[in-house]
């Protein structure tokens, strides 16, 4: 078993890797540099089959233990991608890619995996088998469902799958999770309202799409208030609206409305998306307007497995204490796509404390060093409590 004197031994380098990785911010497929990084460590440490170019730029590392009587094998998953944004941190490893940084902490993220896996092939102290997922695009290109599509699950033999995020706010050194819905479903829409313009002091002749929209926009929050069962989480938000020109006395043609919806039941996700359609066009209608809806099916709910979670819960408690792990975390109307990755098989999402820290997409956010040593013993603990090996 790997020991935490083993673990904190390691911590300067893993923070290491961490930096180098902060200071080099790559976006969604386009991770090259990072996962040659990953690559080449898990190559160094002597892991038994390392396979690149999974869901186009996502690496994929296979640990065997010392025995393969129990036939198990479980993932553990990390994320790569930054995020387009101008880092406002100062710190001596910060963003030296202009308009890219890791504000989402997957510097910390991969660099704790990095870590476990480097422990645990040294280890090899389990029965069964450790695949280690670092997957690219999780800031809205879906590059888990990339690596499912290509196959991840079957061709490694995957039986159980493990994520986990830092959250800031959550102190250091505690962990929490939830069984059941943890994330939302998070889907994006564009509206175009289509009207007829002209004077503003002449409206009568118009078919005005702003106040259309006005419409448009109150009704659709019906959908929550009606639509659904009070009990069933729904946020539809309207984010922008925008028309061609600025003068003040002219109505426009059109309007463009964006927004997103976000839910935690797939059916609820469904109707919600189904009424969102319905009452743009026919709100329309009304008006002797037009709309068109362009509707984008994103992640799906972020769903841990019961089982999965309770062990998970057990896991951290190893780790941290009994008092410092949230078995009862509130749902949250974020979304992450480790969710296409539940949907293939068992398993379980947890967050681990960064502390007092900038919130996740912020220009001062930097992922806590001192989480590492917490979230590495965590991937350790998990994979030497699933598949022990019989001394």
């Amino acid at each position: 078993m790997t020991t935490p004197d083993r673990l904190d031994n390691m911590l300067p380098e893993i923070t290491a890797w961490r930096r180098d990785i902060h200071k080099n911010p790559e976006l969604g497929y386009d991770v090259h540099r990072t996962a040659k990084f990953v690559a080449d460590k898990l190559r160094e440490f002597g892991v038994d089959e390392v396979v690149e170019g999974i869901g186009k730029t996502g690496v994929v590392g296979v640990i065997k233990g010392r025995a393969q009587l129990s036939g198990k094998t479980i993932g553990l998953r990390a994320d790569m991608d930054a995020l387009p944004i101008i880092e406002a941190t100062d710190a001596q490893w910060a963003s030296q890619t202009p308009g890219k940084m890791h504000a989402c902490g997957h510097d910390g993220h991969t660099a704790m995996l990095l870590g476990a896996a480097r422990a645990l092939a040294d280890s090899r102290d389990f029965d069964g088998s450790v695949v280690v997922i670092f997957q690219p695009a999780e800031e809205g290109g879906a590059g888990g469902l990339a690596m499912v599509q290509d196959g991840m699950m079957e061709r490694f033999d995957i039986d159980e799958v493990y994520g986990m995020h830092n959250m800031p706010n959550l102190p250091l050194g505690e962990f929490a999770i939830r069984p059941g819905p943890l994330m939302a479903a998070a889907d994006e829409f564009d509206i175009i309202i289509k009207g007829q313009g002209g004077h503003a002091a002449m409206p009568h002749v118009c078919i005005d799409p702003v106040v259309i929209a006005s419409h448009t926009v109150l009704a659709l929050q019906s959908i929550t208030s009606r639509g659904v069962r009070p009990i069933d989480p729904l946020v539809i938000s309207v984010t922008t609206m925008e028309v061609e020109g600025e003068a003040y006395n002219v109505i426009p043609q059109s309007v463009r409305m964006r927004g997103t919806l976000r839910a935690f039941d797939e059916n609820v996700r469904l109707e919600a998306k189904k009424r969102v359609i319905e009452i743009a066009q026919q709100t329309a209608t009304v008006f002797n307007a037009t709309a068109d809806v362009d509707y984008r099916d994103g992640y799906p709910p972020t769903v841990n497995h019961e089982a999965q979670t309770e062990f998970a819960v057990t896991v951290a408690r190893q780790v941290v204490g009994h008092e410092k792990v949230d078995d009862n975390r509130d749902p949250m109307m974020g979304a992450e796509d480790f969710s296409y990755m539940l949907n293939e098989r068992p398993g379980a999402f947890i967050f681990i404390g960064n502390g007092d820290s900038a919130n996740l997409h912020h220009p001062e956010y930097d992922f806590n060093d001192d989480a590492i040593r917490y979230g590495c013993q965590y991937w350790v603990n998990l994979v030497d409590a699933s598949m022990p090996l019989n001394r």
